[in-house]
């Protein structure tokens, strides 16, 4: 069975939320990673960083919920960063179409 974790920063005074996940996202954490991110977006950052370096698996379902993320900060005029990101996910995001997202 996958796990997976997220940790949640906020720093007041530039805005900035940051969100490590830990473990597997994958469908069966994908709707409460979703929930996650919904309630961080809640309280409005300027920025959010979402760090993925202790990622250990990523199927489709992590990677639409994190491109999903991608949208809604464009439209919310919010900068998202990627950090920690391992090649395979660098690679997930050239074949979605995302090139240059995690870079």
């Amino acid at each position: 069975m996958s796990w997976f974790e997220l940790t949640v920063q906020h720093e007041e005074e530039r805005r900035t939320a940051r969100i490590r996940v830990d473990g597997a996202l994958d469908l069966s954490g994908a709707r409460d990673f979703e929930d996650a991110l919904r309630r961080v977006e809640r309280d409005r950052p300027r920025r959010i960083v979402l760090d993925l370096g202790a990622l250990e698996f990523l199927d489709s379902a992590g990677l639409a919920r994190i491109l999903a993320l991608r949208v809604r900060c464009r439209r919310a005029r919010r900068r998202l960063d990627f950090v920690g990101a391992p090649p395979i996910v660098h690679r997930l995001f050239d074949v979605a179409g995302a090139s240059g997202a995690t870079r």
